[in-house]
């Protein structure tokens, strides 16, 4: 969501460049059987995948927890610090935990929980809050009536019109560069799943493999484990630990401030505003889909295709008050401790975990991707 992108870049690349590239390498999805328990039906893979497009939940409700052990070395600023610090641990070598409730698409509620206090938002109709326990605010905004309209009408040539079609085009656009294969089922948060197993056949990817776990009643994923090559345990793992398919109760969508909430309301001048950036970043999105480009946000490219592709972007600049002052000074602590590097694309600072690499240039660029760092310095001189 895009309220907590105060620092896109920053957040986007780390641990995220994991989940770009599993995202990125897809799945040859052909005619493998996705065989399961005798208590379920022989799925294929793309047969799972049109499961997954037609699912169609009327609502839910559960906890979703994200864990991570990437492998990094002790960074100063990092794993030690305040509570900035312990937070970015949590996405590189912790544990994360969300509650989500879900009624349609028009009520939405998501709780992050944090070491020192939550964040909400939370979608009721044309309402959207987002409060911030620790600091004690909510913003409230108001969508637009005529928002879901202008975004339903923009839609360009050549997107699937169903999930069938969705599913196909997926299947079509993709490369042989990934191994299927199946443990069988899974079970997550209780729940019976199919699982897939993504292996990438390019062996300049860090990645050894990613398992996919399907409801098998549902059809939506319950969880996704993103393992590091020759690795036993998973990097990174993202999964319900508990989850009903009950529509929640309307009152978990209401939101009263607490006493000594400080509220901001943006003037209708500020919405109108943000609402047309979000539609030409949607229609662009939707372009670029259609085109079969890499996506990467505002600022960024992507060098490469699939398991081994490398996300480029600027690192900040400039002055934007204390938050910059500290990310910046942060950033500079880590920097600073990582080995020197160069080559025929100039030169900067390497940091290397288990699952992804990353270059810090002195020209003021970062490199990340699931790669060896040669593959960083190709990139890096493109």
């Amino acid at each position: 969501m895009s309220v907590f992108r105060s620092r896109p870049a920053l957040r986007w690349l780390v641990p995220t460049a994991a989940a770009v590239v599993v995202i990125g390498g897809g799945a040859a999805a052909g005619t493998i059987a996705a065989s399961a328990d005798p208590t379920l039906p022989e799925r294929s893979a793309a047969q799972l995948l049109v499961d997954v497009q037609n699912a169609k939940v009327e609502g839910l409700s559960g906890t979703v927890v994200q864990t991570a052990d990437l492998g990094l070395p002790a960074l100063p600023g990092i794993t030690s610090g305040g509570a900035g610090s312990a937070e970015l641990m949590k996405l590189v070598a912790g544990s994360n935990t969300a509650r989500v409730w879900y009624a349609g698409e028009d009520k939405v509620r998501l709780a992050v929980l944090g070491t020192l206090g939550e964040t909400d938002v939370i979608r009721n109709g044309s309402d959207v809050w987002l409060w911030r326990s620790t600091a004690n605010t909510a913003t409230h905004y108001k969508i637009p009536a005529d928002a879901q309209k202008q975004r339903s009408t923009s839609l360009p040539q050549g997107v699937p019109s169903t999930p069938q079609e969705a599913a196909d085009a997926a299947l079509a656009a993709i490369d042989p560069t990934t191994a299927v294969t199946t443990t069988g089922a899974a079970r997550v948060a209780g729940r019976d799943a199919y699982e897939l197993v993504l292996t990438p056949r390019d062996t300049a990817s860090l990645v050894g493999q990613v398992r996919l776990a399907i409801d098998a009643e549902e059809h939506i994923p319950l969880g996704v484990d993103v393992y590091a090559k020759d690795a036993t345990k998973p990097a990174v793992r993202i999964a319900f630990q508990q989850v009903s398919f009950e529509t929640p109760d309307p009152e978990q969508f209401t939101f009263n401030p607490p006493p000594g909430t400080k509220v901001e309301e943006p003037s209708a001048t500020e919405l109108k505003e943000h609402e047309k950036k979000a539609l030409e970043q949607h229609d662009k999105a939707l372009k670029d889909r259609a085109a079969g480009k890499d996506e990467a946000p505002e600022g960024m490219k992507v060098v490469g295709k699939g398991w081994t592709s490398v996300v480029v972007a600027k690192l900040p600049t400039g002055d934007a008050g204390k938050e910059a002052a500290d990310g910046k000074q942060q950033l500079e602590a880590v920097t600073g401790a990582l080995p020197k590097v160069s080559g025929s694309w100039g030169s900067g600072r390497l940091l290397q975990s288990a699952l992804f690499s990353a270059l810090l240039t002195d020209d003021g660029r970062i490199l990340v991707g699931a790669v060896a760092p040669e593959k960083l310095y190709e990139a890096a001189g493109k």
